[in-house]
């Protein structure tokens, strides 16, 4: 396989990160993840952003110039200047309910279950994270369906659109298929 630079992209929730890995684990190329990049460490996480041109550069010191890797997450608003290093794009779709459930237990998990209900001390965090990934499919956030489609139309290279509410076998199944197509 001479060129593998894939990015696997979706709304909140949509099982992006989790075909990223299982992916670039059947390929046995290296996965990433935006939200390594776009987030500064902290205890608790999400909680600073790193700025835009110091992402890009620990990108490019990291990943982007080797010739296979699957990049997961968003990189809406900031990381238009990538969109030449595609091979393809993969794109998740899922259903907000499914989505949502995925989010509610991934948050559980996370920070534990007691921290997210009621009275917790990641409560109000969750619920607010929660609320604004469900805006997704309605347009009422800065990440949306709507935003990822207008961008997911410029590209240049292959756009693949899966249903995220698929067995994750199945979805790395048809990825590799695809993949395999390309080199």
């Amino acid at each position: 396989m001479k060129s593998c630079r894939i990015h696997v992209m979706g709304a909140s929730g949509a099982g992006v990160t989790s075909l990223g890995r299982a992916l670039a684990s059947a390929l046995a190329i290296p996965h990433h993840d935006t939200d390594d990049y776009f987030w500064l460490p902290t205890e608790p996480p999400y909680r600073d952003k790193r700025d835009v041109a110091e992402r890009l550069k620990l990108m490019q010191d990291v990943f982007l110039p080797r010739a296979a890797w699957i990049l997961s997450g968003s990189l809406n608003g900031w990381g238009d200047v990538l969109i030449p290093s595609f091979d393809a794009v993969v794109f998740l779709t899922t259903p907000r309910e499914i989505r949502l459930q995925r989010l509610r237990a991934r948050e559980a998990t996370r920070f534990g279950a007691d921290a997210v209900t009621p009275g917790g001390w990641r409560r109000a965090e969750t619920e607010e994270f929660i609320e604004w990934a469900s805006g997704y499919e309605d347009g009422n956030v800065s990440r949306s369906q709507a935003k990822h489609q207008a961008w997911l139309a410029q590209l240049p290279c292959p756009v693949l659109r899966m249903d995220g509410s698929r067995p994750l076998p199945e979805l790395v199944a048809e990825g590799r298929a695809v993949i395999g197509g390309l080199a």
